[in-house]
This record gives structure tokens, C-alpha cells and sequence, in this order.
């Protein structure tokens, strides 16, 4: 952990002050992508939180995956909570200068995880139902959420690496898209809060993925583009957390970065 810690150059700033309190390990991941425009995304996003864009343009993610070695620092993992599936539906904002994610719904198969989560972390989680399964390079995604009154969700979809792993460069898209380390939440009373995370930086690949289904953003109000969303793969990855930390919210505008 602690030479994970030495890799900084690829990050936008310094490393938190304080320790990190929680560890975890992302699998097999999926990163969609598609462009949707931020007047949308206004609608739907909280007024605190600045929204994103690069040249112009916002993005909404889904992003698939499976959890592992979920555990406190100094303290070892506890099986029932330390692994599951789970996707996810993000979009880009900033808050006082700082880029990052904000997840407008995560869904996973763990409902003892999730009611953890959700009041600790400060995110939107649902139960679902899901499966993940690997045949030969192929993933296999199945997702529909369960929860009683939520939205109905659902995402199948079967996907693959077709490159070799590197890291995305600074100033392109897929950068931007991914180099992110911290997420933001806003509370009932309308509080903003930043979680800064640290990892090393992406191996990304390029994917192919046959989506035979996918309602997660019309659970949110929104409509996805006919196209192709962009994709990505990734096999691994280690982070490291810090405690949230409540920051000033400001009056929202639309940000726009070169990329």
C-alpha cells in the first residue's frame, strides 16, 4: 500500500491530508460512455455541483464492475460485505475547482454492504439483482434492480478488452473521463460532500460490448443517443479512500475543459 502511495505524478493535485480509511479492488471493468447535453443533465443534477464538460460537451458513464477486498484500514475483511458485483451511473461535475464524479445511482447484489454504504458514504445505492461471469476474454453483465419504489433499472451486456492496456494521455477524452479522484454527494439539506480517493493511473483498453439492454438513464429521466457510447476495459485496480468531508457549495454553472 504505502508504494502505492509513492505514484503521484499522474494526479491533479496532492494527496489528501489526513489517513486513508478504507481500501478496495475493482475487477473487469466497463466504461461506457455517451454524450448527452448538460441542460439534461441539469435538470437532474443538484444545483451545488458545477457540471463538467469537455469542449462543450457532457457525459454520462455506466460503469460495470465486480468489488473485492473491501476492508477498514488495519482491520481485515469481512465476507459478507467485502465482495459483490455492481454498476453504476455517473456523470462529471466540479466543486471549488476540483474535478470529479458524481454517481447519480450505484446498484449492487448486497443489501448488508449497501445499508452500510449509503448513510457512511453518502450514495444512492439499490439493491438489484445481479450476475457476472467471465467466458474466455468475454464478461458477461446482468443487472436489474430490485428495490421496492426505486425506478425500474436494468442493464445486460456482454463485454471485452480488444487492446493492450495503456494509460490515457493528458488532454485527450479518455483521460478525462477516467483520471478522477474524488467523488461528490449532497445531503437532504442540500450539504456538498467530497470523497478524495487515490489509485494508480488507469490501464485502460479499448471494448467491444453487445448492449442488449440498458434502462439506467431513463430511470434518471434521460435519454441515451442511438449511437455507439464510447468504451473502455480495464482488468484491475487497487484504491485507497478518505473519510468524506463536507465542502462550501457554490451556485452552479456548466465548466468546459479542452480535451
Amino acid at each position: 500500500m504505502d508504494k502505492m502511495l509513492e505514484v503521484v505524478d499522474h494526479r491533479p493535485w496532492r494527496l489528501p491530508a489526513g489517513r486513508w480509511i478504507m481500501t478496495q479492488t475493482w475487477h473487469n471493468l466497463l466504461f461506457a460512455h455517451w454524450p448527452i447535453p448538460a441542460d439534461a443533465l441539469r435538470a437532474v443534477i443538484p444545483p451545488q455541483l458545477e457540471i463538467d464538460t469537455c469542449d462543450g460537451q457532457a457525459w454520462l458513464g455506466v460503469v460495470a464492475f465486480r468489488l473485492s477486498g473491501i476492508r477498514l484500514r488495519g482491520l481485515p475483511e469481512v465476507r459478507a460485505v467485502s465482495s459483490f458485483p455492481e454498476i453504476n451511473v455517473r456523470t462529471y461535475v466540479t466543486v471549488g475547482g476540483k474535478p470529479g464524479v458524481y454517481f447519480m445511482s450505484l446498484d449492487a447484489n448486497n443489501p448488508l454492504a449497501l445499508a452500510i454504504a449509503r448513510p457512511w458514504w453518502r450514495l444512492r445505492y439499490f439493491n438489484a439483482a445481479i450476475q457476472l461471469r467471465r467466458q474466455g476474454r468475454s464478461m458477461h453483465f446482468q443487472s436489474k434492480r430490485t428495490q421496492r419504489g426505486a425506478p425500474d433499472a436494468r442493464f445486460s451486456a456482454t463485454y471485452r478488452p480488444c487492446s493492450p492496456p495503456a494509460q490515457p494521455m493528458r488532454g485527450t477524452l479518455e483521460h478525462w473521463l477516467t483520471e478522477r479522484y474524488c467523488y461528490y454527494s449532497v445531503s437532504d439539506k442540500g450539504n456538498v460532500y467530497r470523497c478524495e480517493t487515490h489509485h494508480k493511473p488507469w490501464p485502460l483498453q479499448r471494448a467491444s460490448a453487445c448492449i442488449s439492454e440498458n434502462t439506467l438513464a431513463q430511470s434518471h429521466s434521460l435519454e441515451l443517443p442511438e449511437a455507439m457510447p464510447l468504451l473502455h476495459y480495464a482488468h484491475y485496480m487497487k484504491a485507497v479512500i478518505w473519510p468524506l468531508r463536507r465542502v462550501p457549495s457554490t451556485k452552479y454553472r456548466v465548466l468546459s475543459a479542452e480535451c
